[in-house]
């Protein structure tokens, strides 16, 4: 489905890296200056933020130079509008009930509310999640994950 061209510059696309751009660097400034070990992750994954974001304005100025219909980039608006609300929802949670507790309902929540209906394949990813996290940041990184106001792990 195809709508009328909209300026380059306001093709949703390029404002989107523009505004992922944006809110990365503005993140990069406070974990630069935290401590070497704690700032590397988020820092490299800033970075990396910030570079796919600049791929994808210049992917999308490419599109638009020559003149290639403009696709609907929202086919599903509630989806997309429902895992932002997810997403905030999971760093209240994580506040108030530790991070590990938070993960363990989110990540099946999430995939069973985009249509992943396995209760099997659902426990089995939420496991390997959580052991995943749990093995690179808490043993290999010595990093702590919040407890939660309530000081649930």
């Amino acid at each position: 489905m195809t709508q009328r061209n909209p300026h380059r510059l306001l093709r949703a696309e390029t404002l989107l890296g523009i505004g992922l751009f944006i809110t990365a660097a503005g993140f990069l400034v406070p974990a630069l200056s935290m401590t070497a070990m704690s700032a590397l992750l988020p820092a490299a994954m800033l970075v990396a933020l910030m570079l796919f974001a600049l791929i994808a304005i210049v992917k999308d100025q490419r599109h638009a130079s020559a003149s290639l219909p403009y696709q609907r980039v929202f086919k599903a608006p509630g989806r997309v509008s429902g895992a932002f609300v997810l997403v905030t929802l999971h760093a209240v949670c994580v506040d108030l009930l530790g991070f590990y507790v938070s993960t363990a309902i989110f990540v099946p929540l999430v995939a069973w509310l985009f249509g992943y209906r396995s209760s099997r394949g659902l426990a089995i990813a939420t496991v390997i999640v959580l052991i995943a996290v749990a093995l690179i940041f808490s043993f290999a990184m010595s990093q702590e994950f919040p407890r939660g106001r309530f000081g649930l792990r």
